[in-house]
């Protein structure tokens, strides 16, 4: 078999070159659909912030929740030191960067707020997620 030594290949400098080219390029591509990954899985969870409870009654108070996720989240129930309240069918729909001021009546439980005292208020999704605030009565 004869071999032709006319005919030249790529030398091996440039062939390094491209390959370091196409690496970097494939190492680019990867990295950005991973950071786009891990983004769609952070910004889809319910992520809300309760602030701290106020305006204080004998039979109410007020809590601002705060949706700091990536979805959309409903609240639907809350929690007093352990007693479900009422929302009087109010559904609450909160937006991504959104923020609802909720109104929890106790009236007609029984018992009323007493002044001075702590109270553990929980807020509850329709995914029965927990987002816990606590405020001391002050009116």
């Amino acid at each position: 078999m004869k071999i032709l030594k006319s005919k030249k290949a790529l030398s091996p400098v440039v062939a390094s070159i491209i390959l370091i080219a196409v690496t970097v390029a494939v190492s680019i591509a990867v990295a950005a659909w991973m950071g786009a990954l891990s983004f769609m899985f952070m910004g889809g969870a319910e992520q809300l912030q309760p602030g701290t409870p106020w305006a204080w009654s004998s039979t109410s108070v007020n809590v601002t929740v705060t949706n700091s996720g990536g979805s959309t989240v409903i609240i639907d129930k809350v929690r007093v030191n352990n007693t479900e309240i009422d929302l009087d069918n109010t559904l609450y729909t909160l937006q991504p960067k959104a923020s609802v001021t909720i109104k929890i009546d106790i009236s007609g439980k029984g018992w009323t707020f007493q002044p001075n005292y702590q109270y553990t208020i929980v807020i509850i999704t329709n995914n029965n997620k927990e987002f816990t605030t606590t405020g001391t009565c002050s009116y």
